[in-house]
C-alpha cells in the first residue's frame, strides 16, 4: 500500500490540489473533447454524474458514492459490470491498482465497467494515468473549481514522479 503523510507528502499534497490537466469551470465546455476520447476514464461521483446526465458514458468509471464527503447515491447505473475494491483516504492499495488493472483488461472488449471504491477514490486518477494506454483520456473534478481533463500521453511521468513520493507500507 502507498500512502500519504501530510507531513513528509507536504509538497505533494499542493501539488495533487492543483489540476493534473485543462481545467473546465463548465462541464458542458468539455463535452467535445470528451467526445472526441477513444478511451474515457471518469474519476469521482459527480464527474461520472455529469456524464451519464448528457448521455456521455466512459469506458471505466471509478467512484465512491460522495461527494465532497457527503453520501451520495446513483440513480442509474448504465452497466452491470460493477467492481468492487477497498481504499482509505490517502493511499492506494494493491487492491485498487489490481482492480483497475483488471477493469482495463476488462474494458478491451468494448463493454463498460464501474469500480465502487469503499473508502476513497480520489488517489485513483494516479494508477489509471500510469496503466491506461496513451490516448486515454481521463476526467475528473476539481473541488470548487470544475472539470480536469487530462491527456495519459501527457501525464506518465508526472504521475510516476508523484507516486514515487508515497510512503510504501
Amino acid at each position: 500500500m502507498l500512502r500519504l503523510d501530510p507531513v513528509l507528502n507536504e509538497d505533494i499534497i499542493i501539488e495533487l490540489k492543483k489540476p493534473l490537466g485543462q481545467l473546465y469551470p463548465n462541464f458542458e465546455d468539455a463535452i467535445d473533447v470528451i467526445k472526441s476520447s477513444k478511451f474515457l476514464i471518469s474519476v469521482g461521483d459527480e464527474t461520472f454524474t455529469n456524464l451519464i446526465k448528457n448521455e456521455l458514458y466512459p469506458n471505466l468509471a471509478i467512484i465512491d458514492n460522495l461527494i465532497q464527503r457527503k453520501n451520495y447515491n446513483h440513480d442509474v447505473i448504465h452497466t452491470e459490470n460493477i467492481l468492487k475494491t477497498n481504499n482509505p483516504a490517502g493511499t492506494i492499495t494493491d487492491d485498487l491498482w489490481e482492480t483497475i488493472g483488471k477493469a482495463l483488461e476488462l474494458c478491451d472488449n468494448g463493454e463498460c465497467y464501474i469500480i465502487d471504491v469503499a473508502g476513497e477514490e480520489d488517489l485513483a486518477v494516479l494508477p489509471c494515468i500510469l496503466m491506461a494506454s496513451e490516448d486515454t483520456t481521463i476526467l475528473y473534478g476539481q473541488p470548487n473549481e470544475g472539470l480536469v481533463v487530462l491527456n495519459v500521453s501527457d501525464m506518465k511521468k508526472k504521475a510516476q514522479k508523484i507516486i514515487d513520493a508515497f510512503i510504501k507500507e
